[in-house]
């Protein structure tokens, strides 16, 4: 698995700083996606150590992430420290609907629980 992002964040001061950004937030991303969640019963959260928490472990961790910077010399230096959260979700749900026919519509993308809906079959 490899995960590929395109960032245009105006003029680039530090790309290194930017580059190493982008790749903690597909991981962070793909974490909340895939894995995590807040488990609650009829009184209070039950997801209370982070031995039982879901989170995305190395071993799920891509091969590759690649960052591509698009640098835009005298444009505004624009934040990005969250450019990598929203795309890399729905990519993630992209490719699922792609391999599966199903869209998950509920976080995180299991199947457990979550509505699905098929793209390839009438209702």
């Amino acid at each position: 698995m490899r995960a590929v992002a395109a960032v245009d964040s105006g003029q680039v001061v530090n790309p290194d700083g930017l580059i190493n950004q982008i790749e903690g937030a597909i991981i962070q991303s793909m974490s909340w996606t895939l894995y995590e969640s807040v488990t609650f019963d009829d009184t209070r959260i039950t997801s209370i150590d982070w031995q039982t928490y879901p989170i995305l472990r190395f071993d799920a961790v891509p091969d590759s992430v690649e960052v591509h910077i698009i640098n835009r010399p005298g444009q505004p230096f624009l934040g990005s420290g969250e450019t990598g959260q929203g795309p890399a979700a729905a990519s993630i749900a992209n490719a699922i609907a792609n391999a599966t026919g199903k869209r998950l519509r509920d976080l995180p993308l299991t199947g457990n629980g979550s509505r699905m809906r098929s793209t390839r079959e009438p209702r």
